[in-house]
């Protein structure tokens, strides 16, 4: 399959700017690609738009770009020509354009510097983040029940939460409701409950949407070095070594088993 211009240069955004994805993508069969790296670059341009700017309306504008594109998939047939917008137009449909849309929603958290209110506020953002990133994805490419993506996008949003941490911390943010060590402990069994309910229903993802959830190969490492170890997470080493990374991708991909 020949990528066109469009699709290199979402391929080329994740690449630099999510090197994770980048490599679950191309783990994925070259057709499933074309499909994940629009929906990955949006990932990429709505996860910085906070960070460019300290100017909160300024952000705020930005992610409102977003919406109004996605916006304009959802009612067609007119969409405006970008880089990233034009090649997911042409592989979401209004619903997971709709759905894209609340995901963009949720991330103006990140503009600010208000913590989570409580357990339901911070999964909510998770799970509108993370989990419809992961609906989308799957359901782009194929058929997939809905709350086993959510389950398992969970599972990894809070994963890839835990990594990034020490770094939100950094930029003056409150990522955790409780930081200490039992309250580390028990968002990480929380999650590793939701991977587990998500495998328990492997077969209500098809073959073909099963590309989707490459991107969660290193989850349940990250959560039980978490649960073990939970000082692990503040000292920012929850980063698997590079050859365990790639081993462990390639046998995600070999087997399918997620």
């Amino acid at each position: 399959m020949e990528f066109d211009d469009d699709i290199k240069a979402c391929a080329a955004l994740v690449h630099r700017a999510d090197p994770d994805r980048f490599m679950a993508a191309m783990a994925a069969p070259v057709a499933a690609r074309a499909v994940l790296f629009p929906i990955y670059a949006l990932n990429v341009e709505v996860a910085r738009a906070p960070w460019v700017t300290q100017e909160s309306m300024i952000a705020e504008m930005r992610l409102q770009w977003w919406r109004d594109a996605l916006q304009e998939i959802v009612e067609g047939p007119t969409v405006r020509r970008h880089e990233v917008v034009t090649p997911l137009s042409r592989v979401l449909s209004p619903h997971l354009a709709a759905q894209l849309d609340e995901y963009v929603a949720v991330r103006r958290w990140d503009i600010y510097r208000d913590p989570f209110e409580d357990e339901e506020h911070f999964d909510a953002y998770i799970d509108h983040s993370a989990g419809t990133l992961m609906v989308v994805s799957g359901q782009a490419l194929g058929a997939a029940d809905e709350f086993v993506l959510r389950d398992f996008g969970y599972a990894s949003g809070i994963a890839n939460w835990l990594r990034a941490a020490p770094e939100l911390e950094a930029r003056g943010r409150i990522p955790l409701l409780n930081g200490t060590p039992e309250g580390v402990q028990a968002l990480a069994q929380r999650a590793l409950e939701r991977l587990e309910r998500a495998r328990s229903a492997r077969g209500d993802v098809s073959a073909k949407a099963r590309p989707a959830l490459y991107t969660g190969w290193q989850t349940e490492w990250v959560l039980r070095a978490a649960l073990t170890r939970p000082g692990r997470v503040a000292a920012g080493a929850l980063a698997q070594g590079e050859i365990r990374r790639r081993f462990s991708l390639m046998k995600t991909a070999a087997t399918g088993r997620w």
